[in-house]
């Protein structure tokens, strides 16, 4: 004989059931960390010493630095730009959430190719040597670099990742509640009219009368 072919229970298709909102909830936490760690990082390196170097003058050389900021406003720019589109992808559905999560990839695609590009750019310390001489076009010589560029590359890295989670995942994460929207229509829904004050209670009737309404209709 035979065994009779034994049926699934509820139980044991739950957790089939529960691993694409599982899947969901891991993709949304680690778009989160990676997007809220990458414009972090972006910001704080873009206030740190990007490059240094010496100023020649006639007395000697003035050491000059230059800070992130200096050299280019883009990751600082573009870190504010994700975190905005990393808050903005919860409040927007469907057509516009992938909008939304291209942009957050682009803001951190822009901030690594900027901080990459400004790791060997000079231009904003010679202007600060050219300031420190009088002369335009002054020289800097023992020119170091920092790891600072870096650290905002890979912030932009990290926020290009939230973003590509954002484009694949996106559409199974939650949405802000639609609790206050308004109705389909375009407006509020139909107001109640106010109930009929009872005639037999005086501060009923004065209730009305100070609403500007009519007791004895």
């Amino acid at each position: 004989m035979t065994a009779a072919p034994r049926t699934r229970t509820d139980t044991e298709a739950a957790p089939a059931a529960d691993r694409p909102a599982r899947g969901a909830k891991r993709s949304l936490a680690l778009a989160l960390l990676l997007g809220a760690a990458g414009a972090g990082l972006a910001l704080l390196a873009s206030g740190r010493t990007w490059a240094s170097g010496t100023a020649v003058l006639a007395q000697g050389e003035l050491p000059r630095t230059v800070t992130g900021t200096d050299v280019t406003g883009v990751p600082g720019a573009l870190a504010v730009v994700g975190l905005a589109a990393l808050v903005a992808v919860f409040a927007v559905r469907r057509a516009g959430r992938i909008v939304v999560a291209g942009l957050l990839a682009l803001a951190g695609l822009g901030i690594a190719a900027a901080a990459a590009l400004g790791y060997s750019d000079t231009s904003a310390l010679r202007e600060k040597a050219a300031d420190a001489v009088g002369l335009s076009g002054a020289q800097v010589h023992h020119v170091t670099h920092t790891a600072w560029p870096w650290i905002a590359a890979a912030g932009g890295v990290l926020l290009l990742l939230a973003g590509v989670l954002a484009l694949v995942y996106g559409r199974a994460w939650p949405a802000m509640s639609g609790r206050y929207e308004r109705t389909p229509g375009g407006g509020r829904g139909p107001r109640r009219a106010p109930a009929a004050p009872d005639l037999e209670r005086p501060e009923e009737i004065w209730k009305s009368l100070d609403r500007g309404e009519d007791p004895t209709r």
